[in-house]
């Protein structure tokens, strides 16, 4: 979730993308960076620190970059850790470079330039496209032409805006699968990430499609696509007050939030996926995998239920025996760990004091710990052996919706990445795994369009003082955080089960009065599931069904039914969270709670 901003006008560079910045603090970042062309013909200066803006500010003070033409950026590391050197932007020659998203080739880039005689100066991919540019504009080429050049050369995602001495009027910015708007003022341009950085220079933006490229000047914008050819973009009128602007419009952030999930999955997989091998690629992890007797999954909460889902993955790609523990039971236990233990940590934090401290434990019986964590340099990532990011970005509601479907995300890529590296998923079967998770972002954004019909199923059952969630298999941990939710932000009595398991117990307290949300995809369990939802109504239970387009079945059984896209049994619980994170927001709303901050809780748990 890095950031960019970029300025031209009449106004000092430096000090707009400054205060930009601080605008996108809220999507999190390791290091900071500006670049402004001199008014003084002095050509591209560049500042860059490793941590926080204000660490940048500090160094700025008292040399003033002066200037009204710039780019600035505030970076997460992907490629490369986070330092001065790897933050952005990248000045090669005259060409100054920031970029979010992954260029996926990079490394083949890299190794021909390298060939041909260029130096490379950091550890980043974005490095890359400061040199393709630099090199066609060498050639000849105009800025803008050479950008169009470069993109054609590069594979991967990108967001960028760069800039050149050469043209010191000109910012060309570009965009495919990361946000990206240009804000147009008078006599002044702003180009950013987000809208909540441009709103004190303008209202009027642009909003960018993928494949196309911004030409931005003082006296206005034109927009192409990459073979230079025209495009007629419509000005919108922001009228978003600040705080709108940073819940991009919508009423609450756990609503921004939940949108956001298809984005948050791109992000996360991105730079992992061999698609034509059927291979993951984990930079810098290194497993002896035949030296593991067995795996423990360690987390609270949401992360918990993520991690019931992460044993069914690992035990269904990998064939080892794995376990799931509690972080605040595991250390209080003497669990069997040993050197030939792998603990996979899970927190959105990176600083849950009870995961933390089973972690310590189990490191020193001398255990290997793997962290997924979605906070770059958190306790939790420090002291394990490796760690894989979600790259979720900053999430402020205080019940989990992105950083739990992120999570799930990685376990998946990890499990596969286990499988296919000890030989238990073949090749065929990997291209087929990688396959699905590339598609899954498009089956979230359409399992999102049903919240009209969650609204109206909402105001049907907010008045209920208790519920009953139920499902089987890989989705009943889903059921358990389906009624985590609920409770968390409407402070409704919920109780999730395995379906299996419910005429064990809650069977007895089903009547007309105890709704019961049931996740029924079409998989090995559907018929069991069919039978548990005759059980329910013919105890005058009132069903809420979520099952896949199509359905016949179940759709006859349920009160109301809410249909998302069917996927593989392995990604099903993602698909099923959207519409229990929705049911659980809208019921919520109904009763006027405090969504956002629900009471007596807190984003992370940092104390036992």
């Amino acid at each position: 979730m890095c950031g960019i901003v970029g300025y031209i006008g009449q106004r000092a560079a430096q000090d707009v993308i400054i205060d930009g910045l601080r605008k996108l603090e809220y999507r999190g970042y390791d290091s900071a960076g500006i670049a402004v062309l001199g008014s003084d013909g002095a050509g591209i200066t560049l500042e860059r620190s490793e941590g926080k803006l204000g660490q940048l500010v500090a160094k700025l003070k008292g040399k003033a970059l002066k200037g009204s033409m710039g780019i600035g950026h505030t970076r997460w590391a992907t490629h490369g850790r986070p330092s001065e050197v790897n933050a952005h932007p990248h000045l090669e020659g005259g060409v100054a470079v920031v970029h979010n998203g992954i260029i996926e080739n990079y490394l083949t880039l890299r190794s021909e330039m390298s060939r041909a005689g260029a130096v490379f100066k950091s550890e980043t991919d974005t490095e890359i496209v400061a040199h393709l540019i630099d090199a066609e504009i060498k050639k000849g080429s105009s800025l803008q032409a050479a950008l169009r050049a470069a993109l054609k050369k590069v594979k991967g995602s990108y967001a960028l805006a760069a800039i050149s001495q050469d043209e010191p009027d000109v910012i060309v910015a570009a965009k495919k699968e990361c946000p990206l708007v240009v804000g147009i003022g008078d006599g002044e341009a702003v180009v950013s990430s987000d809208v909540t950085a441009i709103l004190d220079i303008t209202r009027r933006a642009v909003f960018l499609e993928d494949g196309e490229i911004a030409i931005i000047t003082s006296n206005g914008l034109e927009v192409t696509d990459l073979d230079g050819n025209v495009v007629e973009k419509e000005e919108r009128l922001i009228d978003w007050s600040p705080v709108m602007a940073e819940k991009g419009g919508y009423r609450h952030f756990m609503l921004k939030e939940t949108h956001e999930q298809p984005r948050a999955v791109i992000d996360t997989f991105r730079g992992t996926l061999m698609e034509e091998a059927g291979d993951i690629f984990l930079d810098g992890l290194e497993l002896d995998l035949k030296s593991f007797e067995r795996i423990y999954l360690v987390a609270c909460g949401t992360s918990w239920h993520a991690a019931l889902v992460g044993k069914f993955l690992i035990e269904d790609f990998a064939k080892i025996p794995t376990e799931v523990d509690l972080g605040s039971e595991f250390r209080y236990r003497n669990p069997l760990v040993s050197e030939k233990t792998l603990v996979i940590a899970i927190s959105q934090s990176g600083e849950t004091a009870d995961t933390l401290a089973a972690i310590k434990e189990a490191k020193a019986k001398g255990a290997t710990v793997v962290a997924i964590s979605n906070v770059v340099e958190s306790s939790i990532p420090r002291i394990s052996d490796w760690t894989l990011y979600t790259h979720a970005g900053p999430e402020i509601g205080v019940a989990s919706t992105k950083a739990f479907t992120t999570q799930l995300v990685s376990l998946y890529i990890l499990a596969l990445y286990l499988g296919r590296s000890v030989g238990t998923v073949d090749a065929k079967r990997g291209v087929e795994l990688v396959r699905e998770l590339v598609e899954l972002p498009g089956k979230m954004e359409a399992a999102l369009t049903s919240e009209q019909n969650i609204m109206a199923i909402a105001k049907e059952y907010f008045h209920f003082r208790d519920f009953l969630y139920l499902g089987r298999g890989i989705n009943y941990p889903i059921a358990l955080e389906g009624a985590l939710k609920l409770k968390e932000i409407s402070y409704i009595h919920a109780e999730g089960y395995p379906a299996g398991e419910m005429k064990h117990g809650p069977i007895a307290l089903i009547d007309e009065d105890m709704p019961v949300v049931v996740l029924a995809p079409k998989d090995a369990h559907y018929p069991k599931v069919l039978s548990n939802m005759q059980e329910v109504k013919a105890r005058g239970g009132r069903i809420i069904a979520v099952v896949n387009e199509g359905d016949t079945e179940v759709s006859v059984e349920a009160d109301d039914v809410i249909v998302v896209p069917e996927v593989s049994t392995e990604l099903s619980p993602i698909i099923m969270t959207l519409p229990l994170q929705l049911l659980a927001y809208h019921i919520a709303v109904l009763k006027g709670t405090d969504v956002d901050q629900p009471r007596n809780l807190a984003k992370s748990v940092t104390v036992e």
